[in-house]
């Protein structure tokens, strides 16, 4: 049967290597995960970035002199605002307007709450940074006012807060970036999903359109070992889809400057062999499913049918985990693709896993790999699949 095996398994992995436009699509289609991660970091690290002046469009700037002088001082550059401020700031063409009433300087003078207006659009994600940044300023120009009236007044300014609230946050760097890049577990599995894909139903269902299925089982060969072959050669190309896909984030990553977003992303080797080993057992489970439709399958666009489907839902725990992150158990683990996701997210975070975790995800998903390879083997021996239904 060994020897049967590795023919079969030779000449698949033969045949779908000379369709060069095929592999290079599949390839290609996993690359799409780390270009959208790149380009959509890439934006988000720009709009982060506190190396930047603050640029302040400033209407009145003559009412508040002291506040402009403290402004310009904290480094902000104040420019003189349009008149159609608004019209600009609602077409994304201006983050945000300080606007400084008339009667500033006489609230001011008398001791009252002087009242300025920060012009905004929160509906806009580029603006928020720039936002941010000017109530900061404006804040800390108020609590500088605010002390000195009371201490010419004779009153320590500590009695006006009388408690003060010291936030200590004991998170670190990696695993903020987990919070922050819950995206790549989904990608890295979808591409362990879509690798595969094509070669599980041309192996199958596409064989029997062509009716070189019939023949092939006319051959002294175990259906066991002829399943067998098939489905390592769809095991081949997810793990090659999942390695490309991995090292196009690992890629990627070095090149964004996350640190613009305050994360930190750990990528030595035994970060990266991590990631690879999480996610690889996906692969034994998602081709023998994929190979289990296929010869289901009534035809090769059923069968394209069915696993769009399926590539479907290895994406709900992914999005479950993103809206809604949880506490990892050791359970969690042992269940396919929930687990991969898991220990993705750990590695990202440099959580210490230990060898336990990746036993669970290798021994579950070779357990139910094993499962449909069974029933794929044993629907074979029906003639109504072997000749097609009706």
């Amino acid at each position: 049967m060994k020897a049967l095996f590795s023919t079969v398994f030779k000449k698949e992995l033969r045949d779908h290597l000379r369709d060069r436009r095929s592999v290079a699509s599949a390839v290609g289609f996993t690359l799409m995960g780390p270009l959208l991660f790149g380009m959509m970091f890439t934006v988000m690290a720009s709009w982060m970035r506190e190396d930047k002046p603050l640029e302040l469009p400033v209407v009145g700037r003559t009412h508040a002199p002291s506040l402009v002088a403290f402004l310009e001082r904290a480094g902000a550059r104040l420019s003189e605002a349009p008149q159609d401020y608004e019209a600009l700031i609602q077409a994304g063409k201006l983050d945000t307007v300080l606007v400084i009433p008339d009667t500033y300087g006489k609230d001011f003078s008398e001791g009252h709450s002087a009242a300025v207006h920060l012009v905004m659009d929160n509906s806009r994600n580029q603006a928020r940074k720039t936002v941010q940044r000017a109530r900061q300023l404006l804040a800390a120009y108020s609590g500088m006012l605010g002390s000195q009236r009371l201490l010419a007044r004779g009153v320590a300014p500590e009695l006006a807060a009388p408690l003060r609230v010291e936030e200590v946050d004991l998170s670190t760097p990696e695993r903020l970036a987990a919070t922050l890049l819950t995206i790549i577990p989904i990608f890295l599995v979808f591409a362990t999903f879509s690798g595969g894909m094509n070669v599980a139903i041309d192996a199958m269902a596409g064989e029997r359109e062509r009716g070189s299925l019939e023949s092939l089982l006319l051959n002294p060969v175990r259906r066991e070992a002829l399943v067998m072959g098939k489905w390592l050669t769809a095991v081949v190309f997810a793990v090659v889809a999942s390695t490309v896909c991995l090292l196009g984030f690992v890629g990627v990553m070095t090149q964004v400057p996350l640190q613009d977003l305050g994360v930190k992303v750990r990528l030595d080797a035994v970060a990266v062999l991590g990631l690879w080993a999480g996610v690889l057992p996906l692969a034994l489970m998602a081709s023998a499913v994929q190979m289990l439709l296929s010869t289901f399958a009534r035809s090769f666009k059923e069968a394209q049918t069915y696993i769009q489907v399926l590539m479907l839902l290895p994406m709900i725990p992914g999005m479950v985990l993103v809206l809604s992150p949880v506490q990892s158990q050791t359970w969690m683990f042992a269940v396919p693709v929930l687990g991969q996701e898991m220990i993705i997210q750990e590695v990202i975070r440099g959580e210490p896993l230990g060898v336990l975790p990746f036993l669970l995800g290798l021994a579950s998903c070779a357990a139910l790999a094993g499962v449909f390879l069974a029933w794929t083997a044993r629907l074979l021996a029906d003639e109504r699949i072997i000749f097609g239904r009706s």
